[in-house]
């Protein structure tokens, strides 16, 4: 996920905005499960005191990361400033939020080779949701990467994902069995093919 710029401009005047308080909005986790990306833009108002209002989505690929961006905004602070013929009362800003699950580093894909089965199952132990074990999402974020985004039709990366995640309970009932086993050679061929 990324924050990409924050710029104000309200009538002729420009107001240099500085963050007090601005957290990144949270990735939904079922779309962080299913692999999907997008992008949100959102407009808001920054007044003269350092508070938000007037949120708007502008724009927004999916409305879960629409709601996330919304109340991240909504929490946003900025430093006062004191109006003047020179800086008005408020300050418009629009802010495009990138929600991608690209955050690993190229070569992942050589420590997602390395995970053995023994660590996946204690890992596993007493988890409700296995789909968010670090491997599992390390792996999801990988098939994700910018790389794989452009190489694969995002159709068909978002169906990858789906089958990887409906095969997660059966990867950790082979890994169960095969301790010893490498993570990498429980995921279905295309998969491994990719890595």
């Amino acid at each position: 996920m990324l924050l990409l710029c924050l710029s104000a401009m309200s009538g002729a005047t420009d107001v240099l905005l500085v963050p007090e308080h601005n957290p990144k909005p949270d990735y939904p986790t079922a779309l962080h499960r299913k692999g999907v990306v997008g992008v949100v833009r959102v407009g808001f108002t920054v007044q003269a005191d350092g508070r938000v209002d007037e949120v708007a989505i502008l724009h927004s690929d999916h409305p879960d990361f629409a709601e996330a961006a919304r109340a991240a905004v909504n929490q946003w602070r900025f430093k006062p400033w004191t109006v003047d013929h020179e800086r008005p009362a408020q300050a418009h800003v629009v802010v495009p939020f990138e929600f991608r699950l690209d955050g690993l580093p190229l070569d992942a894909n050589k420590w997602i080779k390395t995970w053995k089965c023994s660590v996946i199952n204690a890992h596993a132990r007493g988890q409700l949701w296995v789909e968010d074990l670090l491997p599992f999402r390390y792996t999801r974020s990988y098939l994700s990467n910018v790389f794989f985004v452009k190489k694969i039709p995002d159709v068909e990366r978002l169906a990858l994902i789906a089958r990887f995640n409906r095969l997660l309970p059966t990867i950790v009932q082979r890994c169960g069995s095969f301790p010893a086993a490498r993570y990498m050679r429980m995921l279905p061929k295309e998969i491994r093919e990719l890595l």
